[in-house]
């Protein structure tokens, strides 16, 4: 395959990728802009922080994957891409420690006031005094918002300091229920209840319509005075408007990784009012930035484009996990050529449409069984039709 890799990749990744006999473009200077231009005969895309609007995806006459390196899908258009066929994958879970640990160092900076002392020590001036009145994290309380991997690894270090731990009540899975009730989480029924019950809140959510604005006035106006809010996640979780008032009205103390217009490349100029606030420590987006993180996000990238180059989608973001008011037949059949070729020429006679597939072939290779989610009704007439056709076993609609 052809492989465009728009971003900063490893070295050993590249190398890996034309050792699988795969062509690779290295372009990661590239911008949202540029792509367009670029993807002409391109099979997949990869991606970190480099934006892919529809009209780079329209462009892309053989653009089937597209990877982001990282969790987040939100600088990718899915839409467009689900419009034209295109598989956007992400690599979840590989940058949680490294983000988890820049919201502990957020936390403990803020705590000790770390960017002050070291802002003084350079200018020749000596504050013990003002600096010597930290309170400590230990039996202070942390609530989580977003309790995925990147909540549970900072929920495990903030552990370690003594914090106690506060969450949401959430459907989850048994693994995530029993994980959470083995940490002995506090878990809280609203936002604003959370709020107001801890000392420090930290942000481990995905940008999405939903969360967009989570942060809000309401929510704000609910923290104690004092309140540490960190915010590693996306910057549009906050309303950075109405944040900057609390943080004046509630002597909010704030630690972010990111932040609205930030520039889209490693340099640039920025001028934003939040990160200039006294009482805010910022960092310029580097919550994933580590080397660990980097080589394990790598590491993931590249399982995904080998599962693709072996027929599987995986990681997929933008497919339906399930078809809404389809109708599910399953058609037991013998391995034969042209079986599926007359049942979906049936089908398609019918004026139904084929939603999803699958073909399971038995051991021997004897027999299959093929499940399809069909739009619309599928009458015993039709069903019985299936059942005509030579080498079906069975056909039945599933309940």
């Amino acid at each position: 395959m052809r492989i465009l890799v728009a971003d900063k990749f490893p070295d050993s990744g590249l190398v890996y990728l034309t050792e699988k006999g795969h062509e690779v473009q290295y372009k990661p200077d590239l911008t949202g802009a540029d792509l367009a231009g670029a993807l002409g005969g391109v099979e997949v895309l990869v991606v970190r922080s480099t934006n892919v609007p529809a009209a780079a995806i329209e462009a892309g006459d053989l653009l089937a994957l597209i990877v982001r390196a990282g969790a987040g899908t939100n600088t990718i258009d899915k839409r467009a891409a689900a419009d034209s066929a295109v598989y956007v994958a992400n690599v979840p879970g590989r940058n949680a420690i490294a983000v988890a640990e820049l919201t502990l160092g957020l936390i403990l900076a803020i705590d000790r006031w770390i960017p002050d002392n070291v802002i003084h020590l350079r200018a020749e001036s000596w504050r013990k005094s003002i600096y010597s009145k930290g309170q400590g994290l230990f039996g202070r309380s942390l609530g989580i918002v977003g309790l995925g991997a990147i909540g549970m690894a900072v929920a495990s270090r903030a552990a370690a300091f003594g914090l106690t731990l506060h969450g949401l009540e959430r459907a989850r899975s048994a693994a995530a229920t029993e994980q959470i009730a083995g940490m002995d989480f506090t878990l809280h029924p609203d936002l604003k209840s959370l709020a107001g019950a801890v000392d420090i809140i930290s942000l481990h959510v995905p940008a999405a319509a939903e969360t967009k604005h989570l942060v809000d006035a309401d929510f704000l106006a609910a923290l104690r005075p004092g309140t540490v809010l960190i915010n590693t996640s996306r910057a549009d979780v906050v309303d950075e408007e109405a944040l900057l008032a609390a943080i004046d009205d509630k002597d909010l103390w704030v630690g972010a990784d990111v932040f609205e217009n930030e520039p889209s490349t490693g340099e640039g100029d920025f001028a934003s009012a939040l990160a200039k606030h006294p009482r805010v420590y910022g960092t310029h987006h580097i919550g994933a930035s580590t080397a660990q993180a980097q080589a394990a996000v790598a590491t993931g990238v590249l399982e995904v484009i080998d599962a693709f180059a072996a027929g599987t989608a995986l990681n997929s973001v933008n497919i339906l996990p399930s078809v809404p008011e389809a109708t599910s037949v399953t058609i037991r059949h013998h391995n034969r050529v042209g079986v599926l070729a007359a049942i979906l020429t049936l089908i398609r006679d019918s004026g139904i449409n084929v939603e999803h597939m699958s073909n399971l072939i038995f051991d021997g290779s004897q027999a299959a069984t093929a499940t399809l989610d069909l739009t619309g009704d599928v009458s015993d007439e039709l069903l019985g039709r299936l059942m005509a056709i030579p080498d079906v076993i069975h056909a039945r609609v599933n309940a």
